[in-house]
């Protein structure tokens, strides 16, 4: 069940099986993610068994949110959403045990898994093989995919239903693919943090997270148009507490004017 390549310690994200660590973490050195100061560090699917746990939440009725304890390098959550057509596990996690599998397993399995982008690409090599189902990735980040698998289903264009009622939007900004996932019979959107929620309920638009970096307004503008026509109640993003569990779509719609404005210098007088 688990992969025995190296897992980047800072992203999470694992890479081929080799002897000796990678020299380097291309996801770590882009200008969206950090390598730390003291340099890139490693770690093992094993390692983090014997340290590490996965934890539950209900969320909503059939939305079950999962993240390992103590934190695991970016720390995100991911989402096990139980629809009439199956489950799907949006976004993915870099520790997958024994404890994981059979937990899910109870619950009916997995039957698509479905990738915001490569921050979170995590382990999801040794998801899809574990539980036997398409991981789907936008082709716009392929090249960042680290461990080539027969299970990955790379999509094309701006939206694709990974199973019925489910239905993945490509917004681009933080990366090329950039996804989320919209759930729309409980009018529900998954955000991992191609926008993330923020302390005060909004919603950010960034190119780098870390490291400050915000989206230009143009782009956010887009993203504002693409995400406007859906019914959207309550919105979900990559970390605890950061959801939004009334008239999300309206809150959106403001944050995206409040974002634009912001970056165009039109901020609020002191």
């Amino acid at each position: 069940m688990q992969h025995p390549g190296f897992i980047c310690a800072t992203c999470g994200v694992q890479y081929p099986e080799s002897a000796e660590p990678p020299a380097h973490c291309g996801i770590c050195e882009d200008e969206r993610q950090y390598v730390p100061i003291e340099g890139q560090r490693w770690t093992t699917a094993s390692e983090l068994a014997a340290a590490h746990t996965n934890t539950f939440r209900h969320m909503a009725p059939g939305l079950l949110a999962l993240a390992s304890v103590p934190k695991i390098a970016i720390g995100q959550r991911a989402f096990l959403l139980r629809t009439p057509a199956g489950n799907l596990l949006w976004d993915c996690l870099s520790l997958l045990d024994e404890a994981t599998f059979e937990l899910i397993q109870g619950l009916g399995g997995i039957d698509a898994i479905a990738i915001s982008h490569p921050h979170y690409f995590s382990t999801m090599a040794a998801w899809g093989e574990a539980f036997d189902c398409p991981v789907h990735v936008h082709a716009a980040d392929r090249d960042w995919v680290t461990i080539p698998d027969r299970r990955l289903q790379f999509w094309e264009g701006d939206t694709l239903k990974p199973l019925p009622g489910l239905t993945l939007h490509r917004l681009d900004g933080h990366f090329p693919g950039a996804c989320v996932l919209h759930w729309a019979e409980r009018r529900t959107l998954l955000t991992g943090d191609t926008l993330l929620v923020t302390p005060d309920r909004m919603a950010s638009f960034m190119w780098s997270y870390p490291n400050n970096i915000p989206l230009p307004a143009s782009t956010v503008a887009h993203i504002g148009e693409r995400l406007a026509p859906l019914a959207i109640e309550s919105a979900y993003s990559a970390f605890w507490g950061q959801e939004i569990l009334l008239d999300a779509g309206r809150v959106i719609e403001e944050s995206v004017q409040r974002h634009c404005r912001a970056v165009q210098g039109e901020v609020p007088p002191a």
